[in-house]
């Protein structure tokens, strides 16, 4: 049996019903050579974690970068919740390790298979969700997929921007825009930076964000907005 203790610490997650941690570990392999042992799989758990996943994915974009259009916030949350980015969240916590499965998927190499490891992290959201409520779920997601969102912001819409401007400033005035963090406040856990974007001592614009890269994106974002039509430094 899955020692449920070990990975709740792993997951930084008490759960008060750890039947339910169990069920989302539970493959549909295991079912059909264990039907007593465990009636269901993980399956139905599966179905509300994906949702979970992308309500909270959704969310975090929606506050964080107000000035993406529906398009970019669709595109970065799709990077998120895809597949492979789910098995990278499920090797972090060795989640493989923990998988009940038959013995023809475990000797099939089961637990290394993407599927099998991006359904059950999906399965083990809804777990604390149900457990834990939206607020742990939520902890959980960010931490977990904290990377991956810096990642994607920047190799999504930011990366686009901040290229965008970097192209545009170079051919026309032969110089590279310059990102400065102009003021740091809050505290530690919702700390908010605000960037200026600059060539020389001109302000070309100004974004705010959670973190530096966040700030800018909406800086670059900013100042193509502005230098559209014309610019003269």
């Amino acid at each position: 049996m899955a020692d449920l203790a070990a990975l709740q610490e792993i997951l930084g997650v008490s759960f008060e019903d750890s039947s339910l941690l169990e069920q989302a570990l539970i493959h549909s392999s295991y079912i059909n050579e264990n039907p007593d042992l465990a009636p269901t799989s993980n399956e139905r758990l599966e179905f509300l974690g994906d949702a979970v996943l992308g309500l909270i994915i959704a969310e975090k974009l929606y506050h964080d970068l107000p000035s993406l259009t529906e398009g970019e916030m669709t595109k970065l949350r799709a990077a998120l919740v895809r597949g492979d980015t789910l098995v990278r969240a499920a090797r972090a916590v060795g989640l493989g390790d923990y998988l009940y499965l038959g013995k023809g998927e475990e000797a099939s190499g089961g637990r290394h298979k993407p599927a099998n490891l991006a359904g059950g992290l999906e399965a083990m959201i809804a777990a604390i969700f149900l457990d834990q409520g939206s607020a742990v779920a939520e902890n959980f997601i960010l931490r977990l997929f904290n990377e991956e969102l810096e990642k994607a912001i920047s190799q999504g819409g930011g990366a686009d921007y901040k290229s965008q401007l970097q192209e545009l400033i170079q051919g026309r005035e032969q110089q590279t825009p310059a990102y400065y963090v102009v003021e740091a406040k809050g505290p530690d856990h919702d700390r908010r930076f605000t960037v200026e974007v600059r060539v020389g001592d001109t302000v070309l614009g100004r974004g705010t964000g959670k973190s530096k890269k966040v700030a800018e994106t909406e800086a670059a974002r900013s100042a193509l907005e502005r230098l559209s039509d014309n610019f003269t430094p």
